[in-house]
């Protein structure tokens, strides 16, 4: 059964569940977490609070959700990036990636991982908590697909995955924080041609 056939008190939603989540996802990427009000929120989704209740819980549980979904849409470059078959073409997947995510002409510039904590409050830590953790995460994953890289002899031996996945992600972050402040994909990607001199043969 569909997200938008389910029922909320014995009567069936008026609105469809992907399409207000994604609405929800973009107001949280344009304006941060603390930056988002409920009414925002509402208004966005077209939907009333108790309907948003009723289909996602509060705000925080919302916020979970549309990050989710940002991992899963814009952000899944990073899980198809792994699939390349060298490190370097890992590493160069993942930055293109995120010039191409953090500038789309159809989504507020930047990213949402670093966009929503921006100033969050003692309120807001749970959802800093959620954002460092999917960073970690990203982290994680790209280490053990270079430590693969090492073992199956594509990186040296004296590689140092975890400096390379640190790398790799700091100048991910880096280009969505530019990407905040206007810098286009032509300018962005030539950081890219830049980061890449300096990957190990």
């Amino acid at each position: 059964m569909s997200g938008s056939q389910r029922t909320v008190f014995g009567r069936p939603r008026e609105f469809d569940i992907d399409e207000v989540l994604e609405r929800a996802m973009q107001v949280f990427w344009a304006r941060g977490y603390d930056g988002t009000s409920l009414t925002d929120l509402t208004d966005a989704m077209g939907i009333t609070k108790s309907s948003m209740y009723a289909a996602f819980g509060n705000k925080e549980q919302l916020f979970r959700k549309a990050v989710q979904r940002y991992a899963e849409g814009p952000a899944s470059y990073a899980t198809r990036a792994l699939q390349e078959p060298t490190a370097r073409e890992v590493a160069e997947a993942f930055l293109r990636g995120a010039v191409r995510t953090t500038t789309s002409p159809n989504a507020p510039a930047g990213c949402l991982s670093v966009q929503g904590a921006l100033a969050l409050s003692e309120q807001g830590r749970p959802a800093h908590d959620v954002l460092v953790g999917w960073r970690i995460d990203a982290g994680d994953q790209l280490e053990a697909r270079f430590r693969r890289a090492v073992e199956e002899g594509d990186l040296s031996d004296d590689a140092d995955p975890g400096r390379l996945a640190r790398f790799i992600m700091t100048t991910a972050f880096g280009i969505a924080v530019q990407a905040a402040n206007g810098l286009g994909p032509d300018t962005l990607d030539e950081i890219v041609d830049t980061a890449l001199l300096s990957w190990p043969t």
